[in-house]
């Protein structure tokens, strides 16, 4: 999703940068009534389209083979409450899984979920709605250790996608937020269980944000506990595979 380059095209663009193996990592669908649905079809497949993704990038895994290596994937939304309805999903999707993506975009508020990357003004209703920029921190970490700690089953994706995504709009809403002790727990947590993090140059490329996911204290700490790192463009168009690499 994001525009409407073939997969072809994202192949042919790592090729010219010299990219030996790459990811395709479409958005997993969404639970039904999480979000509106104008979001849902924006945001990630459709259960229907999720055959004939995986087909394609088979088809392509097979014309590139002696030139790249190919791997199928989705990225898969922790979303706090619907546990049992992603574990159902990836159970459904797993064996055709080579590679994957955890993320968290949507957070649990006031009984209602929020998404915290469509738009800066949205993200400020956000702030105001959680009463600051600090909690809403706090919450997006809180949700980040969840997600790792929850049982998806045996197909949960083991690299962290874009840990320090809450940092989208940092320029509107600057904050140097300063809490080690529950970083390092979520750090100390994706080192224990053996994950990966997504070391993601799409923050370079957002207006309110231009720095990698994660930066700061929160790669310091990735530093630290030597915890395994993996290049991730976020590439929602053809040109941005591997940039900024």
């Amino acid at each position: 999703h994001g525009t409407d380059d073939p997969i072809e095209a994202y192949i042919q663009e790592a090729l010219k940068k010299g990219i030996q193996e790459m990811t395709f990592t479409e958005h997993m669908p969404l639970p039904n009534h999480v979000v509106d649905s104008r979001l849902q079809r924006e945001c990630a497949l459709e259960p229907e389209e999720v055959q004939p993704y995986f087909s394609e990038v088979e088809q392509m895994k097979e014309k590139y083979k002696n030139q790249i290596k190919i791997n199928k994937g989705l990225e898969v939304d922790y979303i706090e409450g619907y546990e049992d309805k992603t574990k159902e999903m990836l159970d459904l999707y797993g064996k055709e899984m080579e590679d994957g993506i955890l993320s968290v975009h949507i957070l649990k508020i006031n009984g209602c979920y929020r998404c915290i990357d469509m738009g800066a003004e949205e993200f400020g209703e956000i702030v105001k709605e959680i009463g600051g920029v600090e909690k809403l921190y706090d919450l997006y970490y809180q949700t980040l250790l969840k997600a790792l700690r929850a049982d998806l089953g045996s197909y949960k994706p083991r690299r962290i996608g874009h840990p320090t995504l809450v940092r989208i709009f940092n320029r509107r809403y600057p904050l140097e937020y300063q809490n080690e002790k529950l970083l390092d727990e979520v750090v100390k947590e994706i080192k224990a269980k053996g994950y990966q993090i997504d070391f993601n140059t799409a923050g370079l490329r957002k207006p309110f944000c231009k720095e990698i996911y994660p930066s700061g204290l929160f790669l310091e700490l990735v530093k630290k506990y030597q915890v395994e790192i993996v290049y991730g463009s976020d590439a929602h168009t053809a040109s941005d595979v591997g940039r900024d690499f």
